[in-house]
């Protein structure tokens, strides 16, 4: 049960952000370019990245939705995404996003955990500067979004098929886009 009145009709992020929809656009507008801007890293192990820290932080939600949304990019490879749930090291994955999610870990526990040989091992597998950077801060974004859906005890459903079908929605037209299925409506309600 939320703690405070979110919209009953939005489960997690979606109930909070419907509530504040000032706060709501850049956030989403941080994820779009994090997770689907142009990057070297394809969009879904960007998702993965955010599914990982998700999922070491213990948010259903965003482990749940994102990992939805990874598997939609992956060609619907559910197994993957979990298998990097629970033990990366032995998903079929590069080595780079091996790399990769060693850092994220470690910035899911304290950002100052990232040492020079994390940052050393992701480069020699092949990741540049940005990528680097990038991951630091969708792992350290959700970090924070994750708190947010948990902070404030939203709506977590355990339905898979619920976040499957979002997923593909979200991997199809990005966050700002089906954002404004329900920011819009809430954008009204505030401004009536």
């Amino acid at each position: 049960m939320p703690h405070i009145p979110l919209p009953p009709e939005h489960i997690g992020i979606r109930g909070a952000m419907a509530f504040r929809p000032d706060t709501a656009r850049p956030l989403n507008d941080l994820v779009e370019i994090l997770l689907t801007g142009p990057s070297t890293l394809t969009k879904g192990e960007r998702e993965l990245i955010a599914t990982y820290v998700s999922s070491r932080n213990c948010t259903h939600f965003c482990a749940s939705i994102h990992g939805a949304i990874a598997a939609a990019h992956f060609g619907g490879d559910e197994a993957l995404v979990k298998q990097v749930k629970t033990d990366f090291t032995q998903a079929d994955i590069s080595l780079k996003l091996k790399a990769l999610l060693v850092i994220a870990g470690k910035v899911q526990k304290d950002g100052k955990l990232v040492t020079t040989a994390d940052v050393e091992a992701a480069r020699n597998h092949g990741a540049t500067d940005l990528e680097i950077h990038d991951t630091v801060l969708i792992a350290a974004a959700f970090c924070m979004y994750n708190r947010y859906v948990d902070g404030l005890g939203t709506v977590q459903p355990d339905d898979e098929a619920l976040y499957r079908e979002r997923g593909r929605m979200v991997a199809r037209n990005g966050y700002v886009s089906t954002s404004k299925e329900y920011l819009g409506k809430a954008e009204e309600e505030v401004h009536s």
